[in-house]
């Protein structure tokens, strides 16, 4: 007759396979604890390491897009790019807002920072404004009281607010549009001709 696979002679013969297994003692199995210990305190020390990198990879993005901005606002061809990129996502009051700041710091007369200011303030600051921009309320109050006495830095709390929404935010999406990849390829064959 066959033997069944759970049959008590099979029971018994792997019974005395697992005698002659070494089974570990218990101080076998501490040492084996302090071991793996020290090993997860290694990879956790590693891990430590390993995410301090990435922030110093984020620092030097962020740095790297701040200086690209700044490019792109200088240059002509770059800051059209940018602007029609703007547009595309209905956020192209960002940049009128800037070019606005930056053409209002220009100016030499005092009667003419007067209606610039006013001018800028109703196109941008007020709440009522068509193309509003996105700063802290407590920015516009202070705008707000300065249009009395306008100087040229009134706008400037305003314009750094947007320049690092723009920097955050747009600047990095542009940075990897087609049309900004298409430019960019565009003034490298360039050189070559």
């Amino acid at each position: 007759m066959p033997k069944h696979l759970f049959s008590k002679i099979r029971f018994y013969e792997i019974k005395d396979l697992m005698q002659n297994v070494k089974r570990p003692r218990r101080i076998d199995i501490v040492l084996n604890r302090k071991r793996h210990k020290k090993d997860i305190q290694c990879l956790m020390v590693q891990k430590i390491n390993d995410e301090a990198h990435p922030s110093k990879l984020s620092w030097q993005t962020n740095h790297k897009v701040h200086q690209t901005l700044e490019k792109l606002l200088r240059d002509k061809k770059y800051l059209a790019a940018f602007h029609a990129f703007l547009r595309s996502e209905f956020s192209e009051e960002n940049i009128e807002f800037w070019l606005a700041c930056e053409d209002f710091k220009s100016t030499a007369s005092p009667d003419d920072l007067c209606w610039k200011a006013e001018e800028i303030y109703r196109e941008f600051i007020q709440p009522t404004a068509c193309r509003e921009i996105n700063v802290d309320h407590h920015i516009k109050e202070e705008i707000k009281k300065s249009l009395e006495k306008p100087s040229l830095s009134c706008f400037d709390e305003a314009q750094k607010q947007v320049y690092l929404l723009m920097e955050r935010d747009s600047c990095p999406r542009f940075l990897h549009s087609d049309a900004y990849l298409s430019l960019k390829n565009k003034s490298k064959s360039l050189w070559y001709i």
